[in-house]
């Protein structure tokens, strides 16, 4: 998978998982992804302030993620 595949293949996933942040007042955006592994993201809206934005990172977001571009070892969230 190329790197313009690899992008597509992660808004797919963040596509599929937005519903679920914008039904609680938040959403999630993509800002970049390094050497085809790490991808940044940034939530916005009522995520930034959530306690369990963590575990929305982790479990929902990354696993996401991962299902449609298995090649990403992390998922951060920038500030």
């Amino acid at each position: 998978m190329n790197s313009e595949e690899l992008k597509i293949n992660v808004e797919k996933a963040l596509d599929e998982i937005r519903p679920f942040l914008q039904s609680d007042g938040g959403d999630i955006n993509l800002l970049s992804i390094e050497e085809d592994k790490l991808v940044k993201v940034q939530l916005v809206g009522a995520c930034t302030a959530c306690s369990v934005n963590q575990m929305t990172l982790k479990s929902g977001v990354e696993m996401t993620i991962k299902k449609y571009a298995p090649q990403i070892e992390r998922v951060i969230n920038v500030e």
